[in-house]
């Protein structure tokens, strides 16, 4: 309710307004005054209140930061290792694929080739020497030697396609060159003087008669 007032008297309108919106007015005398202790502990503690908040909230922040940069880092490893991993296995199984196929054909051509062997090992042990005949000596020795020899050629021909009948320990006989050279290995000094002796010991028998006969002589 509006309040009168006689005329001549003053009247503070901003007084009345602040009055009437219901905000607090200071007391005249007090609008410049400085501010109280009281009052800039307060504000100092609203201060530190609103920076703890701003620093919890910053704390927040830099969490979810911190998930987002692990969150961002999981997902390129796993676009990474995919592509990676999908490159190595598709080069894997293209690998595979042609080392499968290889054995395969290596695997045909040794089961063929076992049968040959079976076929030519029968053959060369049929052959039966007691039966031939004086008659037919000739044509028995020939058709036996063709056999010996197409078994040759099947053997020569299967070491050239696998390895492992060449080897070591594939158990074969040695053969006479190799005997041969072991044969012909240089042996060692005293081996050297014997065989210098074995040579040498005739002449110096031969040398020695002949003195012998020459001192007779005289």
């Amino acid at each position: 309710m509006a309040a009168h007032h006689e005329a001549g008297e003053f009247v503070d309108s901003d007084f009345q307004s602040a009055q009437q919106s219901g905000y607090p007015v200071a007391a005249p005398g007090k609008l410049n005054r400085p501010p109280t202790r009281e009052e800039l502990e307060a504000q100092v503690s609203e201060k530190q209140i609103k920076l703890a908040e701003l620093k919890r909230a910053q704390e927040e922040l830099e969490r979810e930061r911190a998930g987002l940069e692990d969150l961002r880092r999981r997902q390129m490893e796993f676009h990474t290792g995919r592509q990676e991993m999908l490159q190595y296995l598709t080069r894997g199984i293209g690998l595979l694929e042609e080392s499968e196929l290889s054995s395969r054909r290596d695997a045909e051509q040794m089961s063929r080739t076992l049968i040959e062997f079976r076929e030519a090992a029968a053959k060369v042990q049929g052959i039966d020497e007691n039966a031939w005949l004086k008659e037919n000596f000739n044509v028995e020795l020939t058709r036996a030697a063709t056999v010996i020899e197409n078994a040759r050629m099947e053997w020569n021909a299967a070491r050239l396609k696998f390895p492992v009948l060449t080897s070591e320990g594939a158990g074969l006989p040695e053969s006479n060159a190799k005997t041969g050279a072991s044969l012909l290995a240089t042996p060692d000094f005293a081996q050297l003087c014997k065989i210098g002796m074995a040579f040498t010991w005739p002449l110096v028998l031969l040398g020695l008669a002949i003195f012998l006969v020459l001192l007779l002589r005289h």
